[in-house]
């Protein structure tokens, strides 16, 4: 009897095991479509938190359409990509940087002596985004990442139309320590970010997240940003992966294009 009782509560526990498992696997498949929806909303969302253009979560897809428009480059080179090479692997409208960056065809093993960001691949192509006002170019918002204390930081840098001057920044994803490394997302101080030089006059990588308080008045401090209390380690990988995306081997060919001032092609 108690063998009996003991198998009609392994066949009970069983069917429980079944039945869970179905209905997580029904639960996530379903649910796909929603996440993946969320997180498509919340890049598009510190897209426009960079380009100073977001309002609200109801409004973000009409902003984006109205004012953004997303081009593909070629890193190497600083040129826009043409249409008649996109494919359904590699298009701006799926394009994720880290499905690039691995991909052999796509993707790219970064030098050691070049990796400031210590992300070890970067994707061949990027996709920028040109804020527009009244047909010209009032923004470009620059993807990046880079490594922290803990984690990958993935962000977006805003450049005002002289090319020079930082006008927005955001991390969206990371794993940074809470209170920590994890401020890089805190609006007060992305927003001491604005004004910020990014380069001098010809065309040199100036920006500095240092250790400590930027002191007002010193003439460095127009590219001085304050490191993040307590998180040397994450305040030194934001330094360093602005120091990559910006400079010769990130958006530096593709800013030099834009500089010497060819529009359209511009891009």
């Amino acid at each position: 009897m108690a063998d009996e009782g003991i198998g009609k509560i392994l066949k009970v526990a069983l069917g429980v095991c079944i039945f869970c498992s179905v209905f997580v696997a029904t639960a996530a498949v379903g649910l796909k479509g929603i996440q993946e929806r969320n997180k498509k909303l919340d890049k598009v969302k510190n897209i426009l938190l960079a380009g100073d253009l977001y309002t609200n979560n109801e409004e973000i897809e009409k902003i984006y359409t109205d004012y953004i428009e997303p081009v593909m480059i070629d890193l190497t080179t600083g040129e826009a990509v043409g249409e008649d090479i996109f494919n359904d692997k590699f298009n701006i409208g799926t394009f994720d940087i880290k499905v690039m960056a691995e991909d052999p065809e796509y993707g790219q093993a970064i030098p050691a002596k070049q990796d400031l960001a210590h992300i070890k691949r970067r994707p061949k192509y990027m996709v920028v985004y040109l804020v527009k006002k009244d047909d010209a170019i009032d923004k470009i918002i620059l993807p990046m990442y880079g490594k922290g204390l803990w984690s990958t930081m993935y962000g977006f840098l805003a450049l005002g139309s002289d090319l020079k001057t930082i006008r927005g920044l955001t991390f969206y994803e990371h794993g940074e320590t809470p209170g920590l490394g994890g401020e890089i997302e805190n609006p007060r101080w992305r927003k001491t970010w604005d004004g910020k030089l990014a380069f001098d006059d010809a065309g040199n990588v100036i920006i500095t997240v240092i250790k400590g308080k930027v002191v007002p008045g010193r003439p460095e401090a127009s590219h001085q940003v304050d490191g993040l209390s307590g998180a040397t380690i994450t305040t030194r990988g934001v330094d360093q992966l602005m120091k990559y995306w910006l400079g010769e081997n990130g958006y530096g060919p593709f800013l030099s294009r834009m500089r010497r001032g060819n529009s359209d092609e511009q891009v």
